[in-house]
């Protein structure tokens, strides 16, 4: 296993039917995206501002679309106030990590 599948593997983890992700958000980008993982999180780019947790709805939106779920299955769960945030995802859909 080379590091790449080890860093790949590290972003994750299920419980039960939930998918926990570790995420580092950019604010401020000029579209939003996915870009893919950066050390062990999985980087997100977001167009919107951090203030008054516009930025988190607009993750939460991002990521449900992502993963084929409805807005109300994802959760964040830690980082509301940092770069750094996990998130949970009942029963994704799609884009699910190998």
């Amino acid at each position: 296993m080379d590091d790449q599948e080890i860093n790949q593997e590290t972003f994750y983890r299920w419980s039960g039917n939930q998918l926990l992700v570790d995420l580092i958000v950019q604010a401020y980008a000029s579209h939003d995206e996915i870009v893919g993982v950066q050390g062990d999180r999985l980087k997100v780019r977001l167009t919107c501002s951090p203030e008054a947790g516009k930025a988190n709805e607009h993750l939460v939106k991002l990521v449900a679309d992502y993963f084929g779920t409805p807005a109300n299955r994802v959760h964040l769960i830690r980082g509301h106030q940092s770069r750094m945030k996990q998130i949970s995802i009942t029963d994704p859909q799609k884009n699910l990590p190998k």
